[in-house]
C-alpha cells in the first residue's frame, strides 16, 4: 500500500500508516499485528496529532465478526459520497471510526482510542485523518485487510 504523501505505508515492521492530507502531521498506524488462534487477530494502534500521542497495544479482530477492512471498503465504493456519518468500533470498543463525507470527494475517518471502555480512569483520545474518497480509500482498505490477514502486499 502507498500512504497519501506516496511514501510506502505497508511492511512488516511498519504495518499500515495513515497520513492526513490537510495536515502531515496527524496519523494513525496499524502495527505489532499477532494471533493467538485461528478466531482472532491482535494488533496495535497509534494515532498521532500536535500535542498528542497514543497507543492502544491489544486490539482485537475477530473472524466471525465485522472487522474493519470491509468497513473502509464499503466507503471506498461509496467515493460518490453519502450523508450523515457511518460508523465502526471493535467488539471490545477500543477502537472506533467514524466517517463523513465533504464536498470535493474527500473522506474525513475520525480514529478513536478507547482502552478499557468500561474502567473508571479510562481515557479516549481521537483523531480525523482526511483521504481522497476514491483511490486513497480503497488502497488504505486492501493494506488493513492484508494486515490484518497476515499477508505482504
Amino acid at each position: 500500500m502507498r500512504s497519501p504523501d506516496g511514501a510506502d505505508a505497508m511492511d512488516e515492521s511498519a504495518g499500515v500508516v495513515i497520513r492526513c492530507q490537510d495536515s502531515r502531521a496527524v496519523g494513525v498506524k496499524f502495527c505489532d499485528r499477532f494471533s493467538f488462534d485461528e478466531d482472532s487477530v491482535h494488533y496495535a494502534v497509534e494515532i498521532w496529532a500536535p500535542g498528542l500521542t497514543a497507543r492502544v497495544d491489544e486490539v482485537v479482530a475477530w473472524v466471525w465478526d465485522g472487522d474493519l477492512a470491509p468497513f473502509l471498503a464499503r466507503l471506498a465504493a461509496d467515493y460518490r459520497g453519502w450523508d450523515g456519518e457511518r460508523s465502526w468500533q471493535t467488539n471490545d470498543r477500543d477502537l472506533a471510526v467514524s466517517a463523513v463525507f465533504r464536498s470535493g470527494g474527500h473522506v474525513g475517518l475520525t480514529w478513536t482510542l478507547r482502552p478499557w471502555p468500561r474502567a473508571a480512569g479510562g481515557w479516549d483520545a481521537s483523531v480525523t485523518t482526511w483521504l481522497e474518497g476514491g483511490e486513497q480509500m480503497a488502497s488504505l482498505a486492501a493494506g488493513v485487510r492484508h494486515f490484518l490477514a497476515g499477508e505482504q502486499q
